[in-house]
């Protein structure tokens, strides 16, 4: 299973907003030049996390983006719910865990593919952003 490109660049685009957040906000246009991240997928991206009650926004010159709340209470599946349709293992799974399939009957595998979603969901609840942001910088000091 693959999460999306927009699951992946949005936590990477909140570690860097988080890891670089001071007394002012944080532009698009560095967390794009920091993380090699295309500035108008960025764009999108935020809106969406603005909309997820992750960010705030600060209009005018020096603007940007701000955390909405500390780090420590921004799990990680909140940002990928923020970013993605819906974060389940198969196809013929719908968003909030039931079965899809076209048949009147559920699909034989169908408790398989609910555990493992369930099992992501937990893991990626088990995170936030202050942890990924903890690691970050470990690796930092690490490689310097």
């Amino acid at each position: 299973m693959r999460l999306s490109t927009k699951a992946q660049y949005a936590v990477r685009a909140m570690v860097s907003l988080n890891l670089n957040a001071g007394t002012a906000p944080v532009s698009l246009r560095a967390i794009s030049e920091w993380e090699d991240i295309s500035l108008t997928y960025l764009e999108q991206l935020f809106v969406k996390l603005r909309r997820g009650g992750i960010v705030d926004s600060v209009r005018g010159p020096g603007g940007g983006y701000v955390l909405a709340r500390d780090a420590a209470q921004i799990r990680v599946d909140e940002i990928i719910d923020s970013v993605e349709e819906s974060l389940v293992p198969v196809s013929c799974m719908e968003a909030n865990g039931e079965c899809a399939c076209s048949s009147d009957s559920r699909c034989v595998t169908h408790s398989v593919w609910q555990g493992l979603g369930a099992r992501i969901r937990m893991f990626l609840a088990s995170m936030t952003l202050a942890d990924l942001t903890a690691e970050a910088r470990q690796q930092i000091k690490i490689n310097k």
